[in-house]
This record gives structure tokens, sequence and C-alpha cells, in this order.
């Protein structure tokens, strides 16, 4: 017998052993086993049923399929904000660290340099017509972004500007939740009433994230940088990256496609839902930083405003 599979027989007894398994079964379905073929293994034909315009208008499967791949890249940016706030204990784990922050930099990169495939990909007027089809529901409505942001940072740096001065780190996540900044992004713009996209969004999701929040208390990326990296210029580089692409870049990619496909007249602004999108895309009104303490005053002044003059030009 070859040396080299006699060796990897010898590890696979032992592999077995230990859960007193016996190898030779194992090795008698490997025997009767198919191999693994590419659209199996990636469920491509599930993968590819998972998209149900409810229109006629072609475009519409942009949407969808763009929507699905931004979830998949959250889900992906979630493993490594787990794996970070499970596995990073202390300064030796720098490295580590600093890897994840790159993924996490990586894919958010990735999403808003391609968010061109729906801003400049999809005809306004089929867009406008396969919308109202849609509503109430939103991306707004994203339940893993918005628990992206509760790994990222303490809770009171998520609380609207409005209110954010009144609250510190000691207050309870149930006293500051209801002040949570995008909740004032999906109120009506006449009324002020919360919009039906929010109060669906808050009966499915705000038990989950309140008790993630809860959990995540002390212990999210941004406390765990300033209880063991704080004086890091490697991981200050990372976590500023993280604060714009989540905070200004993402956003305001929405920002210049709502601008183009809906600022239009009251009717079309009312394809999202009669989300006040105006105020809660654009950073500059929001202040919504995970780290100020890296920025500047200057910097936190003038956040996002270069990007919001330029989408409107």
């Amino acid at each position: 017998m070859d040396p080299n599979i006699e060796k990897l027989v010898e590890q696979l007894t032992e592999k077995y052993q230990r859960t007193g398994q016996d190898v030779a079964s194992y090795l008698e379905g490997l025997l009767v086993s198919d191999y693994v073929p590419y659209w199996e293994y990636i469920h491509l034909d599930t993968l590819l049923s998972l998209q149900k315009p409810k229109t006629k208008y072609k475009d519409e499967r942009i949407f969808i399929m763009y929507h699905q791949i931004t979830e998949l890249y959250f889900r992906l940016i979630l493993d490594e904000c787990e794996q970070v706030t499970d596995n990073i204990k202390t300064f030796e784990h720098k490295a580590e660290f600093e890897m994840r922050l790159k993924r996490i930099n990586r894919y958010f990169k990735n999403l808003t340099d391609s968010f061109d495939v729906m801003g400049q990909g999809m005809e306004q007027a089929q867009f406008l017509k396969f919308r109202m089809a849609l509503l109430p529901a939103s991306g707004f409505q994203s339940a893993q972004y918005r628990t992206i942001e509760l790994y990222a940072t303490e809770f009171k740096h998520l609380v609207h500007p409005d209110y954010r001065n009144k609250y510190t780190v000691a207050n309870t996540i149930e006293e500051m939740y209801p002040y949570i900044y995008w909740k004032t992004g999906a109120t009506e713009l006449g009324s002020g009433k919360k919009t039906y996209t929010l109060q669906q969004f808050e009966e499915q999701y705000d038990a989950e994230l309140i008790e993630i929040a809860s959990h995540m208390k002390g212990k999210t990326i941004g406390s765990i940088a300033s209880q063991l990296f704080i004086n890091d210029t490697d991981i200050q580089k990372q976590l500023r990256f993280f604060d714009l692409n989540v905070n200004v870049n993402w956003p305001l990619a929405h920002y210049k496609t709502a601008v183009k496909y809906l600022q239009r007249d009251p009717e079309t602004i009312a394809a999202t839902g009669g989300t006040n999108w105006q105020k809660y895309l654009p950073p500059r009104f929001q202040k919504r930083i995970f780290y100020p303490s890296l920025w500047s005053e200057k910097e936190i002044e003038e956040w996002g405003k270069a990007w919001v003059e330029e989408a409107r030009s």
C-alpha cells in the first residue's frame, strides 16, 4: 500500500475510534457514495428558484437578486462579527482581530462598489412600476444589517442624534431602544406617524434585536478595541474604514440611487412605503458614527457632507 494512503487510513482509524466508530463502515460508505457535483453542492436549482417576481417587468429580477446577494454578504459579515466577539480575548489576538476587520471591510466595499447593479442597471420606468407592487416591503427591513450595527458599537452611538446626549453606556437597552436612529427614518412624510413598513419590522424583530443588543453590551467590536487595542494604529485604521463603509459609503450608495429613481414628485416618493429617505439616508443628518473617538471634530462636523453634495449634482 502507498505509505501516504496507509498513514491516512491510520489517522482515520484513530479519528473514528475516539468516538467508538468503526472506520471500515465509513470506508464502505465511501464506496457507494456519489461524487458531489458543483450544482448540488451549492444547491443551484434551489438558488435559482428563490426569485419570485410579483410583476411582468424583467428588471424586477435585478432588484430581487441584488437584495438577495446583499443579504448573503451580510451573513458573511455577521460570521466575522460573531468570531471577533467570541474569539478576541487578549492583545495576543491582534492579528486575528485585524484580519477579520479587513474581511468585513472587503465585504462592505464589494457591496458598495457593486451597487450600480441597481443604481445604473434598471430602467426607471420599469422600477417605478414594479416597485409599487412590492409595498410595504423595503430594504429598511433588513434585520441582518441592524444586527451588524449592534455588533459594531455600543448602543448609545446608534441613538438618534436628537436624543444621543441624554444617554450613557450606563442606560439600559430598553431605555434607549425606542430612540434608535432608524425608527425616525420610517415615518410618514406628512403626518410623522410610523409607516406600516416600520410597524411590520417592529412586530417581527424588536424583541430579537433588543435581546441581541443586551447580550452585546460591553462586548461589541468597539468595546473590544477600546479595551485591548486603544492605541494600535493598525486596528484604528480598520475601524475607521469600517465606520466609513457602514455609515457613509453604503447609505450614500443607496441615496444616489434613491435620488435617481425616486426624487420626482410625491407619487414616486411613495414607492418607498412613505419612508423619509431624504433625511434617513444622508450621513450628515444622522451623524451615525460607531467610533467617534477616532475622528476629529472637523471630520465629525463634515461627516458624509461632500458625498451628499456630489450625489445631488
